[in-house]
């Protein structure tokens, strides 16, 4: 019996080994769903602003004097927002940066677009652009859900992977960790808003 000893203690040190390592494998692979998920839900509430957006502007469109330089800096800033796709797997934070100040040069453009709608009493009057500007107002309250909920499902993640002796496992199974979103640049400033009470319309 003493001879097959270290033979066991080798065999039950192999086994708990390759539990431990399928172990931490297969919970970072459920909680890189996760994230993919939350991910998921991020892309679905930019695409439905997204789509809210084309919608509006072509209401806005519709007022003949309207100031085009508004719209057109709205119709680009969305152009570059939808042509961006990140692969949530391989997410870095230099792609999740680009991503975020993509879309927060989209949500600058729309906040103008929004001021300057202030100095068309039509315009601002019309019922479909009253509704567009809910459903808006509502999609950003969804974005920031989303993201919040992508940040709350990236934690886990990066804490079970960071985490020793997971970290060393991470490594050896090239899990890497995953970046959180982060406000754009300005959001803590408000916005500022000047309306030209003068100008004719």
């Amino acid at each position: 019996m003493k001879k097959w000893l270290p033979l066991i203690i080798i065999v039950i040190i192999a086994f708990v080994g390759y539990r431990t390592v399928v172990g931490f494998n297969n919970t970072a692979v459920v909680l890189t769903e996760n994230v993919s998920e939350s991910w998921g839900n991020v892309e679905t509430s930019y695409q439905r602003r997204n789509d809210l957006i084309g919608n509006l502007v072509k209401t806005v469109q519709g007022a003949a004097d309207f100031e085009k330089s508004t719209l057109t800096a709205v119709i680009e800033a969305r152009a570059k927002a939808t042509s961006m796709n990140i692969d949530p797997s391989k997410v870095t934070p230099e792609q999740l940066a680009q991503f975020n100040k993509v879309q927060g040069g989209l949500s600058g453009a729309l906040k103008s677009l929004l001021v300057t709608v202030e100095r068309y009493p039509d315009l601002k009057a019309n019922q479909n652009f009253l509704k567009l500007q809910d459903e808006l107002a509502s999609t950003e309250n969804q974005i920031l859900t989303a993201r919040t909920r992508f940040n709350e499902a990236t934690k886990p993640y990066n804490n079970h992977i960071k985490t020793f002796p997971n970290s060393v496992f991470a490594g050896w199974l090239d899990f890497e960790g995953k970046p959180y979103f982060q406000s754009v640049e300005g959001a803590d400033k408000p916005v500022e808003v000047n309306f030209d009470f003068n100008k004719e319309n």
